[in-house]
């Protein structure tokens, strides 16, 4: 089951509140930038990247992902270590909301999103 569109826009919003913040100066946006997707329950926020012989082309690198458990009324966090399979990110393979999501990946205590 995907998100109602009052959930949607409200998980919107907070990621657009968390990119302003973490996104690189604006003139190597078009070099490298932060941005995110949503995927029925959940949310990946992922570096985009100029090719280095082709500036026009983009390559995605996945930062981290979580989904939500409606069952359980929880996310789901997971991070991508070099076999670039989501793994449950083991000291807080759960949160209560979207923004405590947030909060994880950008304090980063254990060097597995931002490297």
């Amino acid at each position: 089951m995907t998100f109602s569109d009052s959930e949607l826009r409200e998980h919107e919003a907070t990621l657009d509140a968390f990119l302003e913040r973490r996104r690189p100066p604006e003139q190597v946006r078009d070099r490298v930038d932060l941005d995110y997707r949503i995927e029925g329950q959940s949310v990946v926020i992922f570096e985009k990247r100029a090719v280095p012989r082709d500036p026009d082309r983009t390559i995605e690198i996945p930062v981290a992902k979580s989904t939500y458990v409606r069952t359980e009324d929880a996310w789901r966090v997971y991070w991508q270590p070099s076999d670039r399979k989501w793994h449950g990110y083991d000291p807080r393979p759960e949160v209560d909301s979207l923004a405590d999501f947030l909060e994880v990946v950008d304090a980063d205590r254990h060097a597995c999103f931002w490297g």
